[in-house]
């Protein structure tokens, strides 16, 4: 990085001690891909200016977060959230997943969360749920999302 002529650079862990090493490359105003598991931690994946997840299971489907710290995923579920929402209630929980496979072929049991209310729990800054039952809805949380 301060030579110079590298323009990118992967730093693969799932360990906060590699948080100050992604800052100061991207200090010096270069691209950081981080990759890790989903026991990441937050403050390294912030300090990334992506950062992809990787699971154990053959998959297509990776989360790709950007330097906002929004996955490509979660876009995913806001635009099914605000398609699908009436009156800003949100949409039933249990109406997204077959909202996501049809949209874009997206199986939650495919990440390592395995179920739609234990991702969006995962994510109280994006969205908000209600209490368990059939008829939970889940909203997203508009200042969690930066402006597209």
């Amino acid at each position: 990085a301060l030579v110079g002529g590298i323009e990118a650079f992967v730093v693969a862990t799932s360990d906060r001690d590699f948080t100050h090493l992604a800052q100061r490359i991207r200090e010096h105003g270069l691209h950081v891909l981080g990759l890790g598991e989903q026991k990441a931690p937050e403050d390294f994946r912030q300090s990334c200016t992506e950062f992809l997840v990787l699971t154990k299971e053959k998959t297509n489907q990776h989360s790709v977060t950007k330097a906002d710290g929004v996955s490509e995923l979660d876009q995913k579920i806001r635009s099914i959230i605000s398609q699908f929402s009436t009156g800003g209630r949100g949409i039933r929980i249990s109406e997204l997943a077959p909202k996501m496979h049809t949209a874009h072929g997206t199986r939650i049991s495919s990440f390592p969360e395995r179920n739609w209310r234990t991702y969006l729990s995962a994510r109280p800054t994006l969205y908000e749920i209600d209490p368990r039952g059939p008829e939970a809805m889940v909203r997203f949380r508009p200042g969690g999302f930066s402006p597209s």
